[in-house]
């Protein structure tokens, strides 16, 4: 069967190196921010956001016993932020929208800040860089906006960015995800 977060980790792979600074748009519980601290190493810089102080504190625990490089800024503010906190270019960014597993599900993303994280970090992209947005239609916002996020990803000059969707079709409620390449 197909391993959608496999498959996330094996596009980012092929676009970062140790030494490459990446973000975390979506920290969570500190999942995506660890595989991306390991991957760009001592030498690499890694920001990771959520609104959540709870997010940041799992977050910071889960760093340290993986004993992750100490690489990271965890950033207690929304995404649509990210340009305050990410002063240079990036090759790699992650979104997994939805809400926190674990956590208050009436606490979620919401389309209006999300949309407007989502062209942040398309604007941050350096060259031959990747950004992976993953959706939860499950709920009434993800579905709402994967929808918007299609519509948005739709407009952009295919010169300057591939953007590919990529889901299960016989498994409608089923996460999927976004992948916007720079060239």
């Amino acid at each position: 069967m197909l391993d959608i977060l496999a498959l996330e980790k094996s596009f980012i792979l092929n676009h970062i190196k140790e030494g490459d600074t990446v973000a975390d748009f979506t920290m969570g519980n500190g999942y995506d921010t660890l595989f991306l601290s390991k991957t760009v190493g001592e030498n690499g810089r890694v920001y990771a956001f959520d609104i959540q102080q709870s997010a940041l504190i799992s977050t910071e625990k889960r760093l340290k016993e993986k004993n992750a490089p100490k690489n990271y800024t965890l950033i207690c503010d929304s995404h649509h932020n990210a340009r305050e906190y990410i002063k240079t270019p990036i090759k790699a960014g992650m979104f997994n929208l939805g809400y926190l597993p674990g956590g208050d599900k009436s606490i979620t993303t919401k389309r209006e800040t999300t949309l407007s994280a989502i062209e942040t970090a398309i604007s941050l992209l350096d060259k031959d860089a990747i950004l992976l947005i993953a959706v939860y239609p499950g709920h009434e916002e993800g579905e709402i906006e994967g929808e918007l996020i299609n519509e948005l990803l739709e407009k952009f000059d295919r010169k300057q960015y591939c953007c590919a969707k990529f889901r299960i079709i016989n498994s409608p409620t089923s996460s999927y995800f976004y992948i916007v390449e720079s060239k």
